[in-house]
């Protein structure tokens, strides 16, 4: 390929990049709003005019890609006009194919960088390997805010604030498409909950709608993303998928979107979709198939209709040079690099909640004898489970990253503490082998004897399986019943998956002492079938406990790993630690103070035990270089420049969506967002509640100061600058964050405060940086919802500066001017 068609593609991958810069700050309008039906280029309209309609219909839903490729949608194209192919990949962690792929950090975990420009160059290894290995197009960034703590897929988005979610999403894309793979943005809107998903009512005022979830998609609009998927959901009556409100008359009329808007998987519910402004079904053509052509044929839906959807698709194709042959040559996969901006991103994104009597970082005396504790020190947490899961390309242990950083001197032990996977069953029958029974393809293998249990206790079975799960009944009682919803399509993961592979499922109940009826019956079916059956009782649940409360009492220093598996398909039931890890680290911690809790969580976690801990460092889901990112935070080698993007509520009945089924998880197919514009820490601000942690929280080696606060106008927005000194010993990183009160101008619903600008910083010690902050139009504005329209903040209103939303360090204050009317100067 010559440089020129090269430049020229490069050039069109980047049309619209002139919004980056304000979108990078949250302050972004779109640059057009061209009629949704406007006419494309002249190749799309020669291509178009050229269709039969089969080909037109075969443009707009998916189909079986007769290459595999193990992508998550095909649409196969129309070879006869050289209209190629596009295969789909989900991507919110790295490109989720069968192959192997960078596993970056989970999103939640960029964005606990407030860093922007990390998120461009996370989007930047996606979009890079997403071409590599064959992909056209990304089912990913979700921008969906969090909204509730139980949701599910938390740790695939960003934030519970607007604008640090819009900052981000923008960037990511930038980066995403800037390698030539087409982004699409998730899922449009109010996906905020995995409980009924598929058809729950989503019930919201036009101010919040806007002001709050609609902010990040605005975003990467205006960023220019290729696509937009709907939600399952409805929205104010309507399903997302053929809601005109939202992707007609927002989405296309006020941010002038012109790429091309497709189903969830399975989310289309009628023809009336396209009219209302959907253009592709996926995965397959339930109803934009034969059913749609029969309908064009006897005039019931017309045929502009379809080719205006045909239209969007191809001028997104066109732009990134997939019709003329100007797309560059796709690339080989970079995997160092993918490794560097992993490990980048998880040093960047850990976040140090509490560190008492300076446990952290691990030296001298503490680190000579260190007691690891838990099974994902052994077992590394990559990714979640679901669509955001990843075949990394490796994943080293924790344990041996911490024995190398603590060098030849020092001991370093490790325990288990939780066992996910269970230990054999004791007492069965002669002959019975549970602990690796194998069953020929096409053969079924059946057990039917007795297992003794000496003393009444719980038991949770774990099964083990390849192929078909294997049916196990005790008593009379099968244990595991296929799962409801999504459950077995989803149920990967850490906990889903034994470390060889195999499927994992789980059942807990109260054994009595005696004899048990046990039949289990399994299929080899064509691939044959390979499983175990084993158990996690009382007394073997003690036994572990006990090993590690010894290892504890032995150690200068313990390092305990608790994790939490999220997937999609399921909200989580509460927001403690699952099983009875609780309870160990409470044992761990009544023998060694020095105990440092390091949480591979999904999203926030309660912690009675807090106050017994010496730290606790959130790592999340850190990806296939997150044991030596732990490791590095662990030891001092780098300072956690992570902070909260969720608030951590002190117990499960103070939060937002405590108290109110109505607001989650719904009532009668119904949930209200009756919390209005204070989701999050705004509603902690309201209602006077503490937090266990704030939104923007996290803690540093070092200590800084801040001074010097001014205020200044700033065209249609506000500067603010401050002086920021590293007052300790060590070189650090502070997130300087930026809130905003209330106009009083505005006869409009405002918050007390709201986060309006930030700054990631490091500073070596002593040195010192004036920063400044700009604060734009969109975060002075509110909207109107009686004329439909942003209105700017003026007015005395009150700027603070600090490092969460519950330290404040300066406060000042500044205004901005009414604008003059139009046609004045």
């Amino acid at each position: 390929m010559s440089d020129t068609v090269s430049r020229r593609a490069a050039l069109r991958l980047l049309a619209g990049a002139a919004t980056v810069a304000a979108a990078a700050t949250g302050d972004f309008t779109a640059s057009a709003r061209p009629r949704t039906d406007a006419p494309g280029s002249r190749r799309t309209e020669a291509l178009l005019g050229r269709l039969t309609l089969d080909e037109k219909i075969g443009l707009l839903h998916g189909s079986e890609d007769p290459h595999g490729l193990g992508q998550a949608g095909y649409l196969p194209g129309v070879p006869r006009l050289r209209i190629p192919p596009l295969r789909l990949a989900d991507g919110p962690a790295g490109v989720r194919v069968t192959a192997h792929a960078t596993a970056l950090p989970a999103p939640v975990m960029l964005a606990a960088t407030f860093d922007p420009a990390l998120a461009r160059e996370y989007g930047e290894v996606i979009g890079r390997e997403g071409r590599a290995l064959g992909q056209d197009v990304l089912l990913s960034p979700m921008v969906n805010l969090i909204r509730t703590p139980y949701a599910g897929r938390n740790f695939e988005t960003f934030s519970e604030d607007p604008l640090l979610s819009a900052d981000l999403v923008a960037e990511e894309i930038h980066g995403i498409q800037s390698q030539g793979l087409i982004a699409t943005v998730k899922h449009f809107a109010l996906n905020n909950q995995e409980k009924d998903r598929l058809t729950l009512d989503a019930r919201i005022a036009e101010q919040p709608l806007r002001e709050l979830e609609l902010r990040g998609f605005e975003a990467a609009v205006a960023a220019g993303v290729g696509a937009v998927m709907g939600a399952y959901n409805k929205v104010n009556g309507a399903f997302a998928c053929e809601n005109k409100p939202i992707l007609t008359d927002v989405l296309r009329t006020d941010w002038g979107f012109e790429g091309w808007v497709m189903t969830d998987w399975f989310a289309t519910h009628g023809l009336a979709a396209l009219a209302a402004g959907l253009d592709m079904e996926m995965p397959a053509g339930v109803h934009f198939a034969d059913t749609l052509k029969a309908a064009v044929l006897d005039g019931s839906v017309p045929e502009a209709l379809v080719d205006r959807a045909v239209r969007r698709v191809l001028s997104v194709m066109e732009r990134f040079g997939l019709l003329d042959g100007s797309a560059p040559a796709r690339p080989a996969r970079d995997a160092r690099r993918g490794a560097r901006t992993a490990l980048t991103v998880a040093r960047a994104g850990a976040t140090l909640l509490h560190n008492r009597h300076a446990t952290l970082p691990l030296a001298g005396a503490a680190a000579r004898h260190i007691a690891v504790i838990g099974p994902t020190a052994v077992i590394p947490f990559v990714s979640g489970g679901g669509s955001a899961h990843v075949v990394p390309d490796h994943a080293r242990r924790p344990l041996d990253a911490l024995r190398d950083r603590a060098g030849d001197g020092a001991r370093v032990c490790h325990t288990l503490g939780e066992d996910l996977y269970g230990k054999p069953l004791p007492g069965t029958s002669p002959g019975a082998d549970f602990e690796g029974q194998h069953v020929d393809p096409g053969a079924t293998w059946t057990y039917d004897g007795t297992l003794t249990v000496t003393e009444d206790d719980e038991w949770t079975f774990c099964i083990h399986y390849s192929g078909d799960r294997p049916k196990v009944v005790l008593d009379g009682t099968e244990l595991f019943p296929p799962a409801p919803g999504l459950g077995e399509l989803f149920g990967g993961g850490l906990v889903g998956t034994a470390p060889d592979g195999l499927a994992v499922r789980r059942a807990t109940l109260t054994l009595a002492a005696g004899a048990h009826r046990l039949v289990i019956t399994a299929k080899g079916r064509e691939a044959g079938q390979l499983f175990r059956l084993r158990r996690v009782t009382g007394a073997t649940r003690a036994a572990d406990v006990a090993a590690a409360v010894r290892a504890a009492r032995a150690a200068s220093s313990v390092v305990l790993f608790a994790y939490e598996d999220a997937t999609e398909g399921a909200d989580r039931t509460h927001l403690a630690l699952p099983g009875h890890q609780n309870e160990l680290i409470e044992a761990v911690a009544a023998v060694n103070s020095r105990t440092t809790v390091v949480l591979n969580t999904s999203s926030c976690t309660t912690m009675p035990w807090l106050g017994r801990v010496g730290a606790v460092l959130q790592m999340y889901y850190p990806g296939q270089e997150g044991a030596d990112a732990t490791a590095a935070v662990l030891f001092g080698e780098c300072d956690p420049g992570g902070r909260l993007t969720q608030t951590f509520p002190v117990s499960e009945d103070r939060h937002p969506m405590a108290g109110d089924p109505r607001r989650y998880p719904g009532v009668d197919g119904t949930e209200e967002y009756s919390e209005g514009l204070r989701p999050g820490y705004r509603w902690y601000d309201a209602e006077g509640v503490s937090p266990l942690f704030p939104f923007g929280h996290g803690l540093s080696y070092t200590t800084f100061a801040y001074t010097d606060l001014s205020v200044r106008p700033d065209g249609d927005g506000l500067a603010v600058a401050f002086t920021v000194r590293n007052t300790g010993h060590r070189t650090g990183v502070t997130v300087a964050q930026v809130y905003l009160g209330p106009s009083p101008d505005l006869g409009l619903d405002q918050v007390r405060r709201a986060l309006a600008g930030y700054r990631r910083l490091e500073l070596e010690p002593g040195h010192d940086r004036r920063v400044t902050v700009r604060v734009g139009a969109r975060s002075l504005s509110s909207w109107d919802p009686e004329r439909h329209a942003w209105v700017l903040g003026t007015g005395r209103r009150e700027v603070s500066v600090g490092v969460s939303a519950g330290e404040t360090l300066l406060v000042g204050h500044g205004s901005v001017a009414a604008r003059p009317p139009a046609g004045r100067p």
